[in-house]
């Protein structure tokens, strides 16, 4: 696909089209799906921006390109064409042990924030599980993949283990919430 035009006025009246040319209001659950994703690739984009790990940075890019793939099977409805694989999500899942396996034991849930870069892959974690309801939500009333689900509920995982990882890293320590006992 070669996009030669950015503006094309199709999507003044409040509607989108998908890949295979099917209109939908742009409050459209699938659409509202779409477009969660790509806030949450912006917020990851945005968190690499902070990243001076060059393994790390190409992990990170990397779920990016899973979050287009996973954008690009929600805007293509009927295609058996699987772009995100199940191999990504095992990707995932031994990187969430990696970073645990570094980290002191949660006694409480910790509270969003540290140095630049952890509340950075904060928002985007908060961004993810937006995104995984919107996916929830399109699935209620359409047939959808469940590897979408699977896979954004183990990122928002990935996200929160990273985001401590990097914090205790660069010298920041985890702020736990204090309730009343």
């Amino acid at each position: 696909m070669r996009i030669t035009k950015v503006t094309t006025k199709t999507g003044d009246n409040g509607e989108t089209g998908l890949v295979n040319n099917v209109r939908l209001s742009k409050d459209h659950p699938r659409i509202v799906a779409i477009g969660e994703i790509d806030h949450l690739n912006s917020f990851l984009g945005w968190s690499i921006s902070e990243c001076s790990d060059s393994d790390l940075r190409s992990d990170l890019k990397d779920i990016q390109q899973d979050l287009f793939n996973l954008g690009g099977e929600l805007a293509m409805p009927d295609t058996q064409h699987l772009l995100l694989k199940e191999q990504r999500l095992m990707f995932l899942e031994q990187k969430i042990e990696t970073f645990t396996e570094k980290l002191p034991p949660l006694e409480e849930f910790v509270l969003p924030g540290g140095i630049e870069f952890s509340s950075r892959l904060h928002i985007a974690r908060s961004g993810c599980r937006s995104a995984e309801r919107a996916i929830v939500a399109l699935y209620k009333k359409e047939v959808g993949i469940a590897l979408h689900i699977k896979y954004l509920n183990r990122l928002s995982d990935y996200l929160f283990s990273l985001a401590r990882w990097v914090n205790l890293s660069g010298g920041g320590k985890d702020e736990e919430w204090i309730h009343e006992k």
